[in-house]
């Protein structure tokens, strides 16, 4: 099976007849008869299940191992009970938690920030971040 990531697209040709079936299956890819391959979007889901059924070319599997730790840092900043700005928000108020929240994985999510490394707290200003209507 020939594999590539092209334009945010994964590009599958030659798959044998059993990888062919499974792949479609899943419902995540789609097969152009012009071009004799399978396409479809490279997200999280498409990649870890590709990467369960054959070993991923070495570009494939490093776009996999970033989309998931992504993802590890959302789901971190979801939970995280104090939230600190990871970037100065051009607003005039102080911004609520879920907000700040918010902010921070939409940043992450959209590839403008790095996202922390897991145990690895985010420097804040070491005062109290939540305001009077907060509590």
């Amino acid at each position: 099976m020939k594999m590539a990531l092209k334009d945010g697209q994964v590009l599958i040709k030659d798959a044998d007849s059993t990888q062919f079936a499974i792949i479609r299956s899943w419902n995540k890819m789609c097969w152009s008869r012009a071009e004799q391959m399978l396409s479809g979007p490279a997200d999280a889901e498409l990649l870890n299940q590709l990467a369960g059924l054959v070993r991923l070319p070495a570009s494939i599997e490093a776009e996999r191992q970033r989309l998931n730790a992504v993802q590890a840092a959302v789901d971190r900043e979801r939970l995280n009970p104090d939230p600190v700005p990871m970037y100065d928000y051009p607003v005039k108020t102080k911004l609520y938690k879920h907000q700040v929240r918010g902010a921070n994985m939409a940043l992450m999510v959209m590839g403008l920030i790095e996202p922390p490394e897991e145990g690895k707290e985010i420097e804040g200003s070491g005062e109290d971040e939540t305001s009077d209507r907060e509590k």
